[in-house]
């Protein structure tokens, strides 16, 4: 029986979640293809492609008093939520040596992963070329606290995450070097929904998916020029307005429609990228012969993306997966053990040590809730599940 939601007069209405159904490439495209009009956003400076680029200097100039602060804001976020869901910071970091140092670090970061064979592969793209380097946030605070101190302290920076997030906003980071000869990443959304395989998709209500993109913001920096031949990201500005994009991103019609329908606009050193996470997007192939292509992607979160207690779950999982195996041996439910494991276990893989569960494509690390649900299926002893709950 198919799900609905009540209309406010009591009448049947949309139904309550996204199917395959629902997925038709015409309906994308109707949204997709609409223009983007630069008279829709009077601080801006031009439209490239689609992409709302703003002249940070001109915008610096606005924010220093509230009202021009708000109203900068204001825009920004019509941009990502009603507008095509991407803009460009032109000149977001100045030529003070902020980025210079930043980038050393990286660059410092990347070659010792390298040495010490820790080195990830890229996200969402076919192993190669490409360098990842996670939790590269905390690794760029040790490694030189003056640098992290002025490169974080960037005004533009923190113009757009308080622009779509409000105060108390919690940045992660992770560097994506894209080397001569690297592969582009296919289409995809970002985290969360973005992070979940199509049928899990499928498994959460429509506000949910409405929900998701209102609690991050995916941004990168550019550390070095980005001309068309090193890959830039590919976008598809208008893409987050498709309802049930994070189950369509997954269809081979919709990729190759997105494929062809993708923009690129290249970026210079110390330019800033921000866009919605459900919008379509992806890094570019890099075709040029000598430009390693270095961002700091950058994924910020809503403060309020927290549960109210903080709880120990491996410490009840541990005290009740005993009970749990005697209570399967006499015959208690499937639905009844996934109801217990739901209401002790984490059921989300993140936050997580990416360093050591790096996410695989669209597939997320697992969780204690999928590990407790393997345990009870295979009869592990208690030792094994906390052995394993611990690697987590």
């Amino acid at each position: 029986m198919e799900l609905t939601t009540l209309s406010k007069s009591g009448n049947t209405s949309t139904p309550a979640y996204y199917s395959l159904g629902d997925c038709r490439v015409a309906d994308f495209a109707t949204i997709v293809e609409q223009p983007v009009d630069l008279g829709d956003f009077p601080l801006a400076d031009r439209i490239d492609q689609g992409v709302v680029v703003y002249d940070s200097k001109s915008l610096r100039s606005r924010i220093s008093e509230a009202p021009g602060r708000l109203e900068v804001q204001a825009e920004l976020v019509r941009v990502l939520s009603e507008g095509p869901g991407v803009l460009v910071l032109s000149g977001a970091f100045g030529d003070d040596g902020v980025l210079d140092a930043a980038t050393d670090v990286f660059r410092g970061i990347i070659e010792a992963e390298k040495a010490a064979g820790t080195a990830a592969g890229d996200h969402f793209a076919t192993p190669g070329a490409n360098d990842r380097v996670w939790n590269a946030l905390e690794k760029f605070a040790v490694a030189d606290p003056n640098a992290f101190l002025r490169y974080y302290a960037n005004d533009m920076l923190a113009l757009i995450c308080e622009a779509w997030l409000g105060p108390r906003y919690q940045v992660t980071s992770q560097l994506n070097q894209v080397n001569p000869g690297g592969k582009a990443q296919s289409p995809h959304r970002d985290y969360h929904l973005g992070f979940q395989t199509m049928q899990s998709a499928q498994a959460f209500p429509r506000h949910i998916h409405q929900m998701s993109a209102m609690l991050t913001l995916q941004g990168a920096v550019a550390h070095v020029d980005m001309p068309m031949e090193t890959g830039p990201t590919f976008l598809i500005p208008n893409s987050q307005k498709y309802g049930p994009g994070y189950i369509a991103s997954h269809l081979p019609e919709f990729q190759e429609y997105s494929n062809e329908r993708a923009v690129q606009v290249p970026l210079g050193r110390g330019d800033a990228i921000f866009f919605n996470p459900a919008l379509f997007h992806g890094a570019g192939e890099n075709v040029s012969d000598d430009v390693r292509r270095l961002g700091n992607l950058l994924q910020i979160s809503s403060a309020f993306g927290r549960a109210m207690e903080s709880i120990d779950r491996a410490r009840m999982i541990r005290a009740i997966y005993p009970s749990l195996v005697k209570w399967k041996a006499s015959g208690a439910s499937e639905a009844d053990l996934q109801n217990v494991i739901a209401a002790s276990a984490e059921g989300y893989a993140f936050p997580g040590d990416l360093d050591s569960h790096p996410p695989s494509g669209s597939e997320p690390p697992p969780a204690q809730s999928d590990l407790v649900a393997i345990a009870l299926s295979e009869e592990w002893p208690p030792s094994r599940l906390a052995t394993e709950l611990a690697s987590l």
